[in-house]
């Protein structure tokens, strides 16, 4: 398993190592000692579990407010997904910048996301499941979230026409999003 950098300080895609033989393959999906020997401590306490039915559904963009912010590590185990990740943390010369990569059931990657990023996805084949571990139990009072089509923001989503949440599409544009990063 090795963790590549990203444009985005902090975020990592993980890239296990897979091991194939004539009865499949088997793979490491998380280790807590390779997170370590890059510097990074996290006590995952929650893993969760999401089905999106069709191509196109888009989730997002999500976070929580401090104190109750949450790491995620993100993973497909079937279908395939195209990851955003949105850096907003006040100070970070990477601010208001996103990245966002394809993680599938085929590629096996997974996103590492720190605290202070806004995070969605949009699904790229029908019957997509993703399974993402996460550092915080859920909050919904410090719930936030940013509108996936900010035009300001620029992100390249693999559909102009997306399947959302009523949630989702009412979300603030990121300049008027309620933000306690620095």
């Amino acid at each position: 398993m090795k963790l590549i950098n990203t444009t985005l300080d902090g975020v990592f895609i993980v890239e296990p190592t897979i091991h194939y033989d004539e009865r499949g393959f088997f793979v490491e999906s998380y280790s807590k000692q390779v997170l370590l020997e890059h510097g990074i401590e996290v006590n995952f306490v929650q893993d969760n579990h999401s089905l999106s039915k069709e191509a196109g559904v888009l989730r997002g963009l999500h976070y929580q407010l401090n104190p109750k912010a949450q790491m995620k590590l993100m993973r497909v185990i079937s279908g395939a997904i195209y990851d955003v990740v949105l850096d907003i943390r006040r100070n970070s010369p990477t601010f208001g910048r996103w990245f966002g990569v394809i993680l599938s059931e085929a590629n096996k990657r997974q996103l590492l996301i720190p605290k202070g990023f806004a995070h969605g996805f949009c699904t790229i084949v029908e019957n997509t499941q993703v399974i993402y571990k996460v550092d915080e139990y859920y909050s919904p009072h410090h719930e936030r979230g940013i509108l996936w089509a900010d035009e300001d923001l620029g992100i390249t989503w693999p559909t102009s026409n997306p399947i959302l949440s009523a949630k989702d599409q009412n979300f603030p544009l990121f300049k008027d999003a309620d933000i306690n990063f620095v």
